[in-house]
C-alpha cells in the first residue's frame, strides 16, 4: 500500500525565481538519492504562488526510513533549509498524508460483500 505525502506552500513573490530553482534542485536530489518519487506541481487555478511537492513511498515504514536518511544528509538539509527559510511564506506549509486503497482481488469477494 503506497503512502502519498502532499506538501503545499506559498512562494514569496520576491523570491520566486530562486524558489523555483531551489524546488527543482530538491526534487532532482530526492529522486536521484532516495528510494521514493517526488513530483513538483504548479498552480493552474487558485492561489498563483501556491505550489506542491508530491512524494510517493512504498509504505509508512519506507517513508520513515527515507525521511531518516534525508535528515541525516547534510547536503539535503542545506537545500531544504535554504528553501524553507528564504523562499516560502512562513506558516503557509501544509502537509497531508494519504495511503492508496486496495481493490477487490476478484469477483467472488465482491459477491461475498453483497450477502
Amino acid at each position: 500500500m503506497s503512502v502519498i505525502v502532499i506538501q503545499t506552500f506559498e512562494m514569496k513573490q520576491d523570491k520566486f525565481p530562486d524558489g523555483i530553482k531551489n524546488l527543482r534542485l530538491i526534487q532532482n536530489f530526492r529522486n536521484e538519492q532516495y528510494d521514493h518519487k517526488v513530483e513538483l506541481l504548479s498552480p493552474i487555478s487558485g492561489e498563483d504562488h501556491t505550489y506542491a511537492l508530491i512524494s510517493t513511498y512504498e509504505g509508512l515504514a519506507e517513508m520513515e526510513l527515507q525521511n531518516k536518511k534525508m535528515f541525516e544528509d547534510e547536503e539535503y538539509k542545506k537545500l531544504i533549509g535554504e528553501f524553507f527559510l528564504e523562499n516560502i511564506v512562513q506558516g503557509s506549509m501544509y502537509t497531508h498524508m494519504y495511503r492508496t486503497m486496495t481493490g477487490l482481488s476478484n469477483d467472488s469477494e465482491s459477491e461475498k460483500s453483497k450477502k
